[in-house]
C-alpha cells in the first residue's frame, strides 16, 4: 500500500495540518489519543480520506520484558478505531528492572538504543512476534536515535535490522534523521546501514530536524530539516521508491506556512533522487545480452519500488515487503501466514536474564545516578543523562502546565532537583504528582499563595476523584477573601 506524503499530527499544529495541502495521510502519537474516541481534527481528516497512522512510543519491544498486554491491547483499541492500514513503534528500550532483576523499576521515559548483540536480538524477535500476533494490522519498526553506543556490539545497525526482518517478516520504519544522528553520535554511516538493511521491507520513512551542540547531534524534532538528513533521504531514494515519507515536528512548532515549505523541499528531494538514480541507471552499458526470459531470476524482473519488491532472502521478500492488498486486514493475514512459515527461534537460554541485567544498570546509570557499567563513554552518559532530566523536566510541564505557573521562575531547578534523586518509576502525570509531594513534604514553598494553590493542586489530583463544580467554586473564592 503506497501512502505517499504525510506529516505527523499533533494537536497543538492540528489546525495548520488540516489547512496544507497534498498531504495523503498522518501519524499520530497513538498514547495521546484515547482508545475510544478520537479528536475533532482527526475525525475531519479522516472524513477527507486521509489515513491516520498510530505511532507507539511506550511497548519497548526492544526490553528484556515481555510486551504489558494491556498496552499492546490499547495500540490494538487505536488502530481499530482508526481503520489504520498499519501501526509503528520503535526497536528500543523504555523501561528496566523489576521481577527480571529483582529490583525496582525505572522508566526512562525516551527511547534507548539495545544493544546489538544475539541475546537482544533473540529477545527483540520474540517480543515482536507476540506484537504481532495481538495486533489486528501489520506492525513496523523505527530505527532510533541514540546519543550513546553499547560496548562490544556483534552486528551493525543493517546487520541487525535484516536479521530482525529474517526472523519475524516485521515491517520497517526508517528514520533517516537517526540514521544522520547515529552518523554523527556513534560514527555510522548510513549509507553502508542501507546497503545491508532490507530496504524491500520498508513501510514508510521518518523526516525531522536536530541541532548539533558540542560535536553531540540532538534529534530534537523542534529544528528545521538539514541538508545531511535530506543527503540520507536522497540516499535512500536512490535505492528504493519509499511507500510513504513523513514530516515529523515535536515541538517549537513552526507557522503552517513553514511546514508547507519544508514539505516540499521533501517532494524535491525525493523527485531528484528519484531522476538521478534513473540518469545513472541509462548511462551503464549493458555487461552482457540480456538472458531469455525464462531463464532470468525473478527478481531481476521487478523494479525496486515497495509495490515489487527485490528479494535479498526468501524471506523478506515473502515477509517483510509491503504490498498492495484489499485491505488492512487482510494485509495482516497475509503477514500472519507468512510468519507461520518462518522458523520459530525460542531465545537462548539466559538471554533474557543477561539483557534485563546489563539494561537495568545503563538505565540506573543514567537515571539512579548509579556507577557506569564497564565499556560505556562515560562523557556521554553524562550528556544522555541529562538529556532524560530535561526530558522529563519538559514533558511534566506540558502535562501538568499549572506547575510552572505556580513555581513560576524555579520550576525547572526544582524539578531537576528533584529529578536526580528520584527516578521515573510511573508515567510522567505520576512524575508530576511525586515531584509535588516531595515539595510539599521537604517544607512547602516560602510564599504562601504559591503554597495554597501547590496543595490545592496536589490534593485535585491525589483523591478517588477530581472536586466537583461547587468545590472549586468555594475554594476560589475563599482564595479571593483570603487575598490571593
Amino acid at each position: 500500500m503506497r501512502l505517499g506524503i504525510g506529516i505527523g499530527w499533533r494537536p497543538e499544529i492540528a489546525a495548520e495540518v488540516e489547512a496544507l495541502t497534498g498531504i495523503d495521510w498522518v501519524e499520530a502519537v497513538a498514547e495521546n489519543l484515547c482508545a475510544d474516541h478520537l479528536p475533532d481534527s482527526l475525525v475531519r481528516l479522516r472524513e477527507r480520506g486521509v489515513t491516520v497512522v498510530p505511532h507507539g512510543v511506550s511497548l519497548g519491544l526492544g526490553g528484556a520484558d515481555r510486551p504489558d498486554p494491556e498496552r499492546l491491547a490499547g495500540l490494538a483499541a487505536r488502530a481499530e478505531l482508526l481503520g489504520t492500514p498499519l501501526v509503528t513503534e520503535h526497536i528500543a528500550f523504555v523501561r528496566a528492572g523489576g521481577p527480571l532483576t529483582a529490583s525496582p523499576r525505572l522508566e526512562a521515559g525516551h527511547l534507548l538504543p539495545v544493544p546489538r548483540t544475539w541475546d537482544a536480538l533473540d529477545v527483540l524477535c520474540e517480543n515482536v512476534r507476540i506484537a504481532q500476533d495481538a495486533l489486528p494490522v501489520p506492525l513496523a519498526l523505527e530505527n532510533i536515535a541514540a546519543l550513546i553506543s553499547w560496548p562490544d556490539e556483534e552486528l551493525t545497525e543493517g546487520q541487525f535490522l535484516a536479521e530482525l526482518v529474517e526472523r519475524t517478516g516485521v515491517r520497517l520504519l526508517i528514520d533517516v534523521a537517526n540514521l544522520h544522528t547515529n552518523h554523527v553520535n556513534r560514527g555510522e554511516d548510513p549509507a553502508k546501514a542501507l546497503d545491508e538493511l532490507p530496504v524491500e521491507a520498508i513501510a514508510y520513512v521518518h523526516v525531522a530536524g536536530g541541532i548539533e551542540k558540542d560535536g553531540v547531534w540532538h534529534d530534537t524534532h523542534a529544528h528545521p530539516v538539514t541538508a545531511p538528513v535530506l543527503d540520507v533521504l536522497a540516499e535512500l531514494r536512490s535505492r528504493v521508491d519509499p511507500p510513504g515519507v513523513l514530516l515529523e515536528r515535536d515541538d517549537a512548532f513552526p507557522p503552517g506556512a513553514e511546514l508547507a515549505a519544508e514539505l516540499e523541499t521533501i517532494r524535491g528531494t525525493l523527485r531528484a533522487a528519484a531522476r538521478a538514480g534513473t540518469v545513472a541507471r541509462a548511462a551503464v552499458p549493458p555487461s552482457a545480452p540480456a538472458a531469455p526470459a525464462a531463464e532470468a531470476p525473478a527478481a531481476a524482473e521487478a523494479p525496486l519500488t515497495s509495490a515489487a519488491p527485490v528479494a535479498r532472502t526468501g524471506v523478506a521478500a515473502s515477509a517483510g515487503a509491503v504490498v498492495p492488498v484489499a485491505g488492512a486486514r487482510t494485509d495482516a493475514l497475509q503477514g500472519a501466514l507468512a510468519r507461520a512459515a518462518l522458523p520459530v527461534r525460542t531465545p537462548r537460554p539466559g538471554a533474557r536474564d543477561r539483557t534485563a541485567v546489563a539494561q537495568t544498570a545503563l538505565l540506573s546509570a543514567l537515571v539512579a545516578g548509579t556507577p557506569a557499567p564497564e565499556g560505556f563513554d562515560h562523557r556521554r552518559l553524562r550528556v544522555q543523562s541529562r538529556a532524560l532530566a530535561a526530558k522529563r523536566a519538559d514533558v511534566v510541564a506540558k502535562v501538568a502546565p499549572e506547575l510552572p505557573e505556580i513555581l513560576g521562575d524555579g520550576y525547572r531547578a526544582a524539578f531537576l532537583s528533584y529529578a536526580r534523586s528520584r527516578p521515573m518509576s510511573g508515567g510522567y502525570r505520576r512524575d508530576a504528582m511525586e515531584f509535588v509531594e516531595r515539595i510539599l513534604v521537604s517544607g512547602g514553598l516560602p510564599d504562601p499563595v504559591a503554597q495554597r494553590r501547590l496543595t490545592h493542586w496536589w490534593e485535585d489530583r491525589s483523591g478517588p476523584r477530581p472536586p466537583g463544580r461547587t468545590s472549586r467554586l468555594v475554594r476560589a473564592a475563599r482564595a479571593v477573601l483570603v487575598g490571593k
